[in-house]
């Protein structure tokens, strides 16, 4: 593992250690489930899976799912909590980088990322691209939630960190099809940054 990633392995460890986990929801967000009201269900990839409420909620209307997140606690969990959700069998959680998929099998009919892929850089986003492009089956739905510019300065090195340009995402995402996208403030007790879905067709 390069320092990069190790060193993001570690801070999004301490989150999980610390309790420090804003996305911990029961529910994912409304646009994932109107998106899944409009599909058929089939087999779909969760990126930054973090403790499976969008893999559970995707097996529990019918869907065969595979998560991934690289911090170990975070599968465990989710291995957990699909097993007490009775979709132990329609879910399969798997400790590895988004940005290294060689280890999964398509095609996919979906892939949903709710806040993982604009915290890779430049190389990583590139291999999370190209593995979503062998992946994906063509016709395929790819829903991508981002953090998007907005910090220029910060005091710490998470703050720092600025998201990505909405013509950083379509020019990664060139040889998918936009379908629509939408933008707003993401906001909670102690942050607010400026985010982005955008809804491809591979």
């Amino acid at each position: 593992m390069d320092q990069e990633l190790q060193e993001s392995l570690d801070r999004f460890t301490e989150r999980y250690n610390n309790g420090q986990i804003p996305w911990d929801d029961v529910l994912p967000p409304p646009e994932v489930q109107a998106l899944v009201a409009q599909l058929p269900p089939g087999r779909a990839l969760d990126l930054g899976c973090g403790y499976g409420r969008t893999s559970i909620y995707l097996a529990q209307n019918g869907w065969q799912v595979d998560g991934v997140d690289f911090v170990p606690q975070a599968i465990d969990e989710a291995k957990r909590r699909a097993v007490a959700a009775g979709v132990a069998e329609k879910t399969h959680f798997h400790v590895g980088s988004v940005a290294d998929l060689h280890f999964l099998a398509g095609p996919y009919d979906l892939a949903i990322d709710i806040g993982c892929m604009h915290a890779l850089n430049p190389a990583m986003q590139q291999n999370y691209h190209d593995g979503l492009l062998r992946l994906l089956r063509p016709g395929a739905t790819y829903l991508l939630f981002a953090r998007l510019h907005e910090i220029e300065e910060a005091e710490s090195e998470e703050e720092r960190f600025s998201g990505l340009g909405e013509d950083e995402v379509l020019a990664l995402f060139a040889d998918f099809k936009l379908e629509n996208s939408e933008f707003g403030e993401t906001a909670g007790s102690d942050y607010s940054w400026r985010s982005g879905w955008f809804w491809f067709r591979r």
